[in-house]
């Protein structure tokens, strides 16, 4: 299975993938939401972890745009974000997001159990 992660917080992206790639996933990570929305297109993943905050392209933003493509309405999006707020909570799910994990709440055991879940593995 391909796994996205949309992430601008380097640490934490390559700590994610280390993760997945020893549970056997193929992952790419996209450093903002344009270079999101390219991969993306590009890689069709069966999942995608997205931050809400990033630069160039805010994680809703870059969700709402690929939702209105053919090629992204399918893709499983699970938001992992230190934003708490119900605003963005209700943005996000709006937008068609699949779970909405807060990180500081989160193990990274706890974000791979969920991932393999969502995934029917």
């Amino acid at each position: 299975k391909k796994i996205l992660i949309v992430e601008d917080e380097k640490s934490i992206a390559e700590a994610l993938k280390k993760v997945f790639v020893a549970e056997g996933f193929i992952v790419s990570i996209a450093k903002d939401g344009v270079d999101g929305l390219k991969q993306a297109k590009k890689m069709n993943p069966d999942l995608m972890l997205l931050d809400i905050i990033m630069p160039k392209l805010d994680g809703i933003t870059m969700l709402q745009k690929m939702r209105k493509e053919a090629w992204g309405k399918d893709i499983k999006v699970m938001i992992l974000t230190n934003l708490s707020g119900e605003k963005e909570l209700m943005n996000a799910l709006e937008s068609g997001v699949h779970d909405y994990l807060i990180k500081a709440d989160w193990s990274l055991k706890d974000v791979v159990k969920r991932i393999k879940e969502r995934l029917a593995i």
